[in-house]
């Protein structure tokens, strides 16, 4: 049997009073969430373990059943991976987000959303400005970017950018959390204080102001780490003898190489809601006909919605996830008599729109595959599946439970 994870990232969320006490998951249209819920089995998972933040690379690297106090390092050094940059012992990799400040506050964690071309052009000019033999800046896709110290202290207290819009920047900036690592948190102090001074005018700013865009005027390197050591799905799974991911996230491309899954690029896959839904069905398909044992296909938009507070479009996320993706997978793999493909939908954490971040709280999930016998459970959302027959589970059980059939 072949296994898929359709993972609609930050999908769960709380009860909203402006839809009379229901979430979006149970607003939304999603007759085909439903029907995997209704023939299949729900429960619920911890994705975050005690002591950890409510991160997406926590969350993920949970879902795929890794023991998080043993592997975790950190976003950076993931996002390290998937775009290509080896890491040397010692190296310190962090996350670097280009961010709007406003006012002395953080306005929003995305630049508003900065395009990849114009996020490029600032990082160049941040390499050529601050870079240096120890300094080393790396370009990613839209707001997500890489910075890579020589040597430096990982013990430091870093905020992420999206779980503090509309708060004052500077008591947020890195601090140390052992007189050892004093030297690396005020250097990137400095880094970030010296971006703003120089991404302030910068003509990629000065026409997004023009345009009435929100400018991209400070670094903000968060979550540092170094190389951590994964073992590959396929030691834990030997039915896995190959796999891929498909995402327009690196931080879940990096998963997924130290994982040992491909990652396959889908054109107009963006992050948003205006992802390419259909690409990244299609590719699955594909990769499941093709040869591949297991598919970790993952969407992004629903959690950036919630980060905006955005509800509607938050929920609108959740159905094109639904009519887009399940629904064609579903339609596909449910057909394929020689070789069966079990399927399985969650989101890594919530992130309500209400809060605008992350939190740690158990996801819905689902488990369908031919010949499963059905819980009572009737429809996909996080009330229904508290009454689900898996119960709640946690660490490497749900990955267990799927990988078995």
């Amino acid at each position: 049997m072949k296994h898929i994870i359709i993972l609609g990232d930050g999908m769960a969320d709380h009860p909203l009073p402006s839809l009379g006490g229901r979430t979006l998951l149970q607003a939304a249209h999603t007759p085909w969430m439903d029907l995997l819920a209704r023939e299949g089995r729900c429960g619920r998972l911890i994705t975050v373990p005690p002591g950890f933040h409510p991160g997406s690379e926590v969350a993920n690297m949970s879902v795929l059943g890794y023991d998080l106090p043993s592997v975790y390092e950190g976003r950076g050094v993931l996002e390290a991976a998937s775009m290509g940059v080896d890491l040397a012992p010692g190296e310190l990799a962090m996350r670097c987000n280009l961010v709007c400040i406003e006012e002395g506050k953080i306005k929003n964690h995305s630049a508003g959303h900065i395009t990849t071309a114009e996020a490029g052009e600032l990082i160049r000019f941040l390499r050529q400005e601050l870079g240096s033999e120890r300094i080393h800046f790396h370009a990613g896709v839209q707001y997500r970017h890489l910075l890579v110290l020589g040597g430096g202290s990982k013990e430091l207290d870093t905020t992420p950018p999206h779980d503090v819009p509309g708060q004052p920047f500077r008591p947020l900036l890195p601090k140390a959390l052992a007189e050892s690592a004093r030297p690396t948190a005020e250097l990137l102090c400095s880094l970030i204080l010296r971006s703003q001074e120089l991404l302030e005018n910068h003509p990629v700013n000065q026409r997004r102001a023009a345009a009435g865009l929100d400018k991209a005027n400070s670094i903000w390197p968060w979550s540092p780490g170094y190389r951590p050591q994964m073992e590959l799905l396929s030691s834990r799974f030997p039915q896995v003898r190959r796999g891929s991911v498909i995402s327009a996230v690196d931080l879940i491309r990096g998963i997924g190489r130290y994982a040992g899954l491909r990652s396959i690029e889908v054109p107009g896959a963006t992050g948003l809601y205006d992802t390419n839904y259909e690409g990244k069905a299609a590719a699955a398909i594909e990769a499941l006909r093709s040869g591949d044992d297991f598919v970790f296909l993952h969407v992004e938009a629903s959690d950036e919605a919630g980060h905006e507070g955005d509800a509607a479009l938050k929920q609108r996320t959740i159905e094109d996830l639904d009519a887009r993706i399940v629904g064609p997978v579903f339609r596909e793999v449910s057909q394929w008599t020689d070789e069966p493909v079990a399927m399985a939908v969650l989101p890594d954490h919530p992130t309500p729109c209400a809060l605008r971040t992350h939190v740690g709280e158990p996801v819905p999930f689902l488990i369908y595959y031919p010949g499963i016998e059905p819980d009572d459970v009737s429809r996909y959302d996080e009330a229904s599946a508290v009454g689900g027959s898996y119960g709640l589970m946690k660490e490497d059980e749900f990955i267990r439970e799927f990988m078995k059939h």
